[in-house]
């Protein structure tokens, strides 16, 4: 059915819980493979710099693919494509379990980080497809409360999977529900949205988009080398080549008139960009900052780190009840103020910070990002026609992705100049907290110039399509 199924209670909830298992499953995996990575460099040997290609590998592949499978999506169908993805991540996740090397683990990472694109692409698209508009804060806030409490579960549950099973069992987990979740789709999940069914698919832009943003990510990782400048170029050129090809094409992957024409879904994004490379990093460094420094085994780490996502996870419906009555655009900006000001306490970390004063800065920052992720999404989605929905949502994912890829890759360039491609020892742990002091100011910097960029699509109106 191209145009989808009627605005009803049983298919709403019927979406809403399949894309709650998804939307919990993914995040949570990532959030957990970050405490589980010290034991990981340990088996592989693996330098700072090496493990963290562990969590790049993931996202890079994920904002590549985002945007063509959102396009995809709209053309064939969401829920194909939903279950495609869903599938991919799996086996990928299976396959993980038996990694040999550490370049084999990096690999099925990115297939993994593929397979999740899929699930991002889509997930929301489905969800506003079949939520009516005065309930879509609401369904997205549940499903924003479905992610971060993947992300909660996932430092204590994987520091616990860790300690006692080993690093392999957090991809283990992922095998049940994912086959759950596939059986869903498959037999509950009804009906089918595809508003651009019969439309071409961009084949050329899919590739040009897909090598610049590797040009840019791979060379980005590995600055400040004359190669990576090179990368950098080379993927800055394509992308601008990209945008203008789209705006040729009849048919484009992304409708970049979106970005231009449409000012709240513009800003919006560049928001979200922001905001997600000024916090991603925070648990890598948090990660190792406790199991490093602190000494703390990764069960005792998780418990401290699952604080942020579960503030998150609470606040979030709230944010997303909020956001139906109020102007998204000014909530997310507090939102993205709270998250500059948590960024700011974690700056002073030293050897001796106390765990209340961590306690309180994971709490200020989970309460900053509840305030901003779900009613960014909701005026997001609501500034687009439905037929963009797949597109929106792949868009909103990518900047998501590239802004997460983007704060691991300030973290490896801190890093690389800190501490240098080492395994992290007593004698460097001076270095290495002087880089994470760096990095947390740096990201600091960054949320307040993305406050301004929240503030400005306030005064715009809701709902401005091209």
């Amino acid at each position: 059915m191209n145009g989808g199924i009627p605005h009803d209670r049983d298919s709403s909830r019927i979406a809403l819980f399949i894309a709650i298992l998804a939307g919990f499953m993914t995040p949570f995996d990532l959030s957990a493979v970050n405490i589980a990575l010290p034991a990981i460099g340990n088996q592989f040997s693996m330098d700072a710099v090496s493990l963290s290609w562990v969590s790049t590998a993931y996202l890079l592949a994920s904002a590549v693919f985002l945007v063509p499978f959102g396009r995809l999506a709209d053309i064939h169908g969401r829920k194909k494509i939903f279950g495609i993805g869903l599938s991919i991540f799996t086996l990928s996740s299976l396959a993980l379990v038996f990694s040999p090397t550490s370049l084999t683990l990096i690999i099925l990472r990115f297939a993994q980080g593929a397979g999740a694109a899929l699930i991002f692409g889509t997930a929301v698209a489905i969800l506003s497809s079949v939520t009516p508009p005065q309930e879509r804060g609401r369904a997205i806030g549940i499903y924003t409360t479905a992610v971060y409490s993947g992300l909660s579960l996932g430092p204590f549950f994987g520091g616990l999977l860790t300690g006692y099973f080993g690093w392999h069992s957090i991809f283990l987990v992922n095998v049940p529900i994912g086959i759950f979740a596939i059986w869903l789709v498959v037999r509950k999940l009804q009906g089918e949205w595809a508003e651009s069914a019969g439309e071409a698919f961009d084949l050329q832009g899919s590739v040009m988009y897909g090598i610049a943003i590797i040009s840019v990510m791979y060379g980005f990782s590995h600055l400040p080398g004359t190669g990576a400048f090179i990368l950098i170029g080379t993927g800055t050129a394509l992308l601008g080549a990209f945008i203008l090809w789209e705006l040729r094409n009849t048919s484009p992957i992304l409708n970049v008139r979106l970005l231009v024409k449409n000012r709240v879904f513009a800003f919006s994004n560049l928001a979200a960009l922001i905001n997600y490379s000024a916090t991603f990093a925070v648990m890598f460094f948090l990660s190792l900052y406790l199991q490093y420094i602190r000494g703390f085994s990764p069960q005792y780490a998780g418990f401290i780190l699952v604080i942020q996502p579960v503030v998150m996870a609470l606040l979030s419906p709230f944010a997303g009840r909020l956001a139906d009555r109020i102007d998204p655009g000014k909530i997310a900006s507090a939102g993205m103020g709270l998250s500059a000001l948590s960024l700011f306490i974690f700056t002073f970390t030293t050897t001796a910070t106390s765990l209340l004063a961590m306690i309180a800065g994971l709490i200020v920052l989970g309460f900053g990002l509840a305030l901003f992720s779900s009613p960014n999404t909701t005026q997001i989605m609501g500034s687009v026609e439905r037929k963009y929905y797949g597109v929106a949502s792949g868009t909103l994912g990518t900047m998501r992705l590239i802004g997460q890829t983007f704060s691991m890759g300030i973290a490896v360039i801190i890093l690389a100049v800190t501490v240098g491609k080492v395994t992290i020892t007593p004698d460097l742990f001076d270095e290495f907290l002087a880089g994470m002091q760096i990095a947390f100011f740096s990201f600091a910097i960054l949320c307040l110039i993305g406050i301004g960029f929240s503030l400005v699509r306030v005064a715009s109106r809701t709902g401005d399509m091209p």
